[in-house]
């Protein structure tokens, strides 16, 4: 079996911040994963270099793809690719939120996923690997089988109290 990899394609150093997550998530579930920072917009012929090495490798990949405002990243990875892309664009309060479009939007034959939340899109690549890989299938199961139990614990502490009890919780 080739190896799966995880790239994590930032569109600067600012959004490592933002993608950190993506990586915990990663090695929690023992996913070989890298980061790398190319812009769509001001180093295209990096990024396209970046994905042609890859697509080289024979390593079973999925991109996750970290970038705001304007993001073309996510669309010029998905359609310079055969593996799948997922789009984990930060949130911006410097446009209400409104550059989510950029990754909503994509033309026809450009099909990232899009995924909000990093450690959900960090998820979803080792779904995404889990459909070839049994033991990752298990992992999963037991991290759902974990995430059931928080919320059955947090349910048994509320259960019956007053809203005047559970101020600052």
């Amino acid at each position: 079996m080739s190896k799966q990899n995880v790239i994590i394609l930032m569109g600067s150093k600012k959004d490592l911040s933002f993608a950190a997550p993506i990586g915990r998530i990663l090695e929690h579930f023992g996913v070989h994963y890298e980061y790398r920072i190319a812009s769509a917009h001001k180093t295209p012929k990096d990024l396209l270099n970046i994905l042609e090495k890859n697509e080289q490798t024979g390593d079973r990949i999925v991109y996750i793809t970290v970038a705001g405002l304007s993001n073309a990243l996510s669309g010029l990875v998905d359609t310079n690719t055969k593996f799948p892309v997922v789009a984990c664009p930060p949130y911006s309060e410097k446009f209400g939120g409104a550059d989510i479009y950029s990754s909503l939007r994509m033309p026809s034959g450009v099909a990232p996923l899009v995924i909000l939340d990093p450690e959900s899109a960090a998820l979803a690549a080792v779904k995404i690997f889990a459909l070839e890989n049994p033991s990752l299938l298990e992992k999963i199961r037991e991290f759902q089988l974990k995430k059931k139990k928080e919320v059955n614990v947090a349910d048994s502490e509320v259960r019956g109290k007053r809203i005047s009890a559970l101020e600052g919780v």
